[in-house]
Protein backbone atom coordinates (compact mmCIF):
# COMPACT_ATOMS: atom_id res chain seq x y z
CA UNK A 1 0.00 0.00 0.00
CA UNK A 2 1.55 3.27 -1.09
CA UNK A 3 1.80 5.89 1.58
CA UNK A 4 -1.36 8.16 -0.04
CA UNK A 5 -3.51 5.81 1.07
CA UNK A 6 -1.79 5.52 4.55
CA UNK A 7 -2.65 9.06 4.67
CA UNK A 8 -6.39 9.28 3.79
CA UNK A 9 -6.87 6.53 6.20
CA UNK A 10 -5.15 8.23 8.47
CA UNK A 11 -7.72 11.43 8.17
CA UNK A 12 -10.90 9.27 7.93
CA UNK A 13 -9.76 7.01 11.08
CA UNK A 14 -9.27 10.60 13.06
CA UNK A 15 -13.01 12.16 11.39
CA UNK A 16 -10.65 15.13 10.31
CA UNK A 17 -8.83 15.86 13.88
CA UNK A 18 -4.83 15.46 13.85
CA UNK A 19 -3.69 11.45 14.97
CA UNK A 20 -1.25 9.17 15.20
CA UNK A 21 -1.24 8.53 11.88
CA UNK A 22 -1.34 11.58 9.99
CA UNK A 23 2.22 11.96 9.51
CA UNK A 24 4.34 13.88 6.45
CA UNK A 25 4.94 10.89 3.39
CA UNK A 26 8.19 10.65 4.23
CA UNK A 27 7.74 9.85 7.94
CA UNK A 28 5.10 7.88 6.79
CA UNK A 29 7.03 5.78 4.59
CA UNK A 30 10.53 5.36 7.06
CA UNK A 31 8.11 4.03 9.59
CA UNK A 32 6.45 2.04 7.69
CA UNK A 33 9.72 0.37 6.23
CA UNK A 34 11.57 0.67 8.92
CA UNK A 35 13.98 2.69 7.32
CA UNK A 36 16.42 5.51 9.24
CA UNK A 37 15.52 8.81 8.72
CA UNK A 38 17.43 11.15 6.21
CA UNK A 39 19.03 12.87 9.07
CA UNK A 40 20.33 9.99 10.18
CA UNK A 41 21.61 8.39 6.78
CA UNK A 42 22.85 11.77 6.13
CA UNK A 43 24.78 11.37 9.10
CA UNK A 44 26.21 8.04 8.96
CA UNK A 45 27.13 7.90 5.27
CA UNK A 46 28.31 11.43 4.26
CA UNK A 47 28.19 11.69 0.75
CA UNK A 48 31.21 14.48 1.13
CA UNK A 49 32.62 17.65 3.19
CA UNK A 50 32.81 21.49 1.89
CA UNK A 51 34.50 23.04 3.53
CA UNK A 52 34.70 27.07 4.15
CA UNK A 53 37.93 27.61 1.06
CA UNK A 54 40.92 28.33 2.88
CA UNK A 55 44.78 28.80 1.30
CA UNK A 56 46.80 27.12 4.41
CA UNK A 57 46.62 23.96 3.56
CA UNK A 58 47.23 24.14 -0.28
CA UNK A 59 50.02 26.24 0.31
CA UNK A 60 51.58 24.48 2.93
CA UNK A 61 50.58 21.38 1.21
CA UNK A 62 52.38 22.13 -2.15
CA UNK A 63 55.47 23.61 -0.28
CA UNK A 64 56.08 20.33 1.35
CA UNK A 65 55.62 18.97 -1.96
CA UNK A 66 58.31 21.07 -4.16
CA UNK A 67 60.57 20.64 -1.50
CA UNK A 68 60.48 16.82 -1.85
CA UNK A 69 60.13 16.46 -4.77
CA UNK A 70 63.26 18.79 -5.38
CA UNK A 71 65.23 16.65 -2.85
CA UNK A 72 64.58 13.72 -4.57
CA UNK A 73 65.49 14.95 -7.89
CA UNK A 74 68.78 15.14 -6.16
CA UNK A 75 68.71 12.30 -5.01
CA UNK A 76 68.16 10.48 -7.96
CA UNK A 77 69.90 12.40 -11.11
CA UNK A 78 72.40 14.43 -8.79
CA UNK A 79 73.75 16.11 -12.15
CA UNK A 80 72.23 18.28 -13.01
CA UNK A 81 70.42 19.04 -9.64
CA UNK A 82 72.93 18.32 -6.90
CA UNK A 83 75.22 20.67 -7.97
CA UNK A 84 76.59 23.14 -5.81
CA UNK A 85 77.91 25.91 -7.96
CA UNK A 86 76.20 28.98 -7.04
CA UNK A 87 77.59 31.02 -9.74
CA UNK A 88 76.07 28.68 -12.20
CA UNK A 89 72.71 28.76 -10.30
CA UNK A 90 72.64 32.51 -11.21
CA UNK A 91 73.81 32.24 -14.93
CA UNK A 92 71.21 29.34 -15.68
CA UNK A 93 68.51 31.77 -13.56
CA UNK A 94 69.01 34.59 -15.90
CA UNK A 95 68.30 32.34 -18.93
CA UNK A 96 65.68 31.15 -17.31
CA UNK A 97 64.14 34.61 -17.01
CA UNK A 98 65.67 35.77 -20.21
CA UNK A 99 64.51 32.77 -23.30
CA UNK A 100 61.13 31.33 -23.95
CA UNK A 101 60.54 27.74 -22.13
CA UNK A 102 62.67 25.00 -23.62
CA UNK A 103 60.61 23.27 -26.83
CA UNK A 104 62.02 20.57 -29.20
CA UNK A 105 59.32 19.72 -31.21
CA UNK A 106 61.84 17.50 -33.10
CA UNK A 107 61.62 15.00 -30.21
CA UNK A 108 59.24 12.01 -29.55
CA UNK A 109 55.81 13.04 -28.20
CA UNK A 110 56.10 14.40 -24.70
CA UNK A 111 59.58 14.10 -24.70
CA UNK A 112 59.71 17.59 -26.09
CA UNK A 113 62.39 18.71 -23.27
CA UNK A 114 64.39 16.26 -23.18
CA UNK A 115 63.13 14.28 -20.25
CA UNK A 116 61.50 10.41 -20.67
CA UNK A 117 58.22 10.31 -21.39
CA UNK A 118 57.00 8.66 -18.40
CA UNK A 119 58.64 11.46 -16.33
CA UNK A 120 56.20 14.29 -18.08
CA UNK A 121 53.78 12.30 -18.13
CA UNK A 122 53.54 10.28 -14.87
CA UNK A 123 55.44 12.67 -12.96
CA UNK A 124 53.86 15.56 -13.94
CA UNK A 125 50.85 14.32 -14.08
CA UNK A 126 50.71 13.10 -10.65
CA UNK A 127 52.04 17.01 -9.29
CA UNK A 128 48.94 18.31 -11.20
CA UNK A 129 46.60 15.96 -9.53
CA UNK A 130 47.70 16.68 -6.34
CA UNK A 131 47.99 20.66 -6.61
CA UNK A 132 44.54 20.59 -8.47
CA UNK A 133 42.52 17.79 -6.24
CA UNK A 134 44.04 19.93 -2.73
CA UNK A 135 42.74 22.99 -3.78
CA UNK A 136 39.42 21.93 -4.08
CA UNK A 137 39.60 19.77 -1.30
CA UNK A 138 39.86 23.07 0.28
CA UNK A 139 36.76 24.36 -0.70
CA UNK A 140 37.79 26.09 -3.70
CA UNK A 141 36.38 25.89 -7.42
CA UNK A 142 37.57 23.84 -10.27
CA UNK A 143 38.86 27.50 -12.50
CA UNK A 144 40.34 28.60 -8.89
CA UNK A 145 42.28 25.22 -8.68
CA UNK A 146 43.31 24.98 -12.48
CA UNK A 147 44.47 29.05 -11.97
CA UNK A 148 46.64 27.54 -8.77
CA UNK A 149 48.16 24.65 -10.59
CA UNK A 150 49.21 26.90 -12.84
CA UNK A 151 51.26 28.80 -10.75
CA UNK A 152 52.63 26.30 -8.81
CA UNK A 153 53.93 24.39 -12.28
CA UNK A 154 55.50 28.07 -12.86
CA UNK A 155 56.95 28.25 -9.31
CA UNK A 156 58.43 24.53 -9.72
CA UNK A 157 59.48 25.10 -13.06
CA UNK A 158 61.09 28.84 -12.51
CA UNK A 159 62.11 28.87 -8.82
CA UNK A 160 62.48 25.09 -7.72
CA UNK A 161 64.26 23.51 -11.29
CA UNK A 162 65.70 26.89 -13.60
CA UNK A 163 69.12 27.39 -11.08
CA UNK A 164 69.87 24.08 -12.71
CA UNK A 165 67.62 23.48 -16.04
CA UNK A 166 65.75 25.65 -18.46
CA UNK A 167 62.19 25.82 -17.40
CA UNK A 168 59.61 22.95 -19.84
CA UNK A 169 56.93 24.14 -22.04
CA UNK A 170 55.73 21.05 -21.98
CA UNK A 171 55.83 20.98 -18.07
CA UNK A 172 53.99 24.33 -17.81
CA UNK A 173 50.87 23.49 -19.96
CA UNK A 174 51.15 19.62 -19.56
CA UNK A 175 51.00 20.23 -15.65
CA UNK A 176 47.67 22.43 -15.21
CA UNK A 177 45.58 20.23 -17.32
CA UNK A 178 46.73 16.90 -16.83
CA UNK A 179 46.04 18.06 -12.94
CA UNK A 180 42.60 19.11 -14.16
CA UNK A 181 41.40 16.35 -15.60
CA UNK A 182 43.50 13.55 -12.77
CA UNK A 183 42.46 15.84 -9.76
CA UNK A 184 38.95 16.38 -10.64
CA UNK A 185 38.43 12.62 -10.99
CA UNK A 186 40.32 11.85 -7.85
CA UNK A 187 37.88 14.93 -5.81
CA UNK A 188 34.34 13.31 -7.28
CA UNK A 189 35.42 9.87 -6.71
CA UNK A 190 36.25 11.06 -3.31
CA UNK A 191 32.93 12.75 -2.55
CA UNK A 192 31.10 9.64 -3.98
CA UNK A 193 33.28 7.26 -1.54
CA UNK A 194 31.37 9.22 0.96
CA UNK A 195 28.15 6.60 0.12
CA UNK A 196 30.32 3.73 0.89
CA UNK A 197 30.20 2.10 4.97
CA UNK A 198 32.29 1.53 7.31
CA UNK A 199 35.98 0.81 6.50
CA UNK A 200 35.13 0.37 3.06
CA UNK A 201 34.66 4.10 2.67
CA UNK A 202 38.20 4.46 4.51
CA UNK A 203 40.14 2.24 2.73
CA UNK A 204 38.65 4.28 -1.01
CA UNK A 205 39.50 7.48 0.58
CA UNK A 206 43.18 6.50 1.48
CA UNK A 207 43.95 4.58 -1.78
CA UNK A 208 42.17 8.50 -3.86
CA UNK A 209 44.16 10.90 -0.82
CA UNK A 210 47.06 9.02 0.67
CA UNK A 211 48.47 12.04 1.58
CA UNK A 212 45.75 14.46 2.62
CA UNK A 213 44.16 11.08 4.96
CA UNK A 214 47.69 11.29 6.50
CA UNK A 215 47.70 14.93 7.10
CA UNK A 216 44.09 15.47 7.52
CA UNK A 217 45.37 13.06 10.59
CA UNK A 218 47.73 15.02 12.22
CA UNK A 219 45.25 17.73 12.33
CA UNK A 220 44.83 19.33 9.00
CA UNK A 221 41.53 21.00 8.40
CA UNK A 222 41.13 19.56 4.57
Amino acid sequence: MGWPWIALLGVLASDGEPGPLQLDPPQLLARSEGAPSAAHLDASHPTHEQPEPSWGVPLAHSAGLMVGMRLGAAWLWPEPFARTDVSGWLENYQTAFTSAPYWDGSQRAFEWDGDAWWINVVGHGLFGSELHYRTRRCGHSVLTALAFTTAASAVWEYAFEANEVRPSALDLWFTPLSGLVLGEARYLMYREAGKLRGGLRHVVRGVLDPLGELERGLGAPC
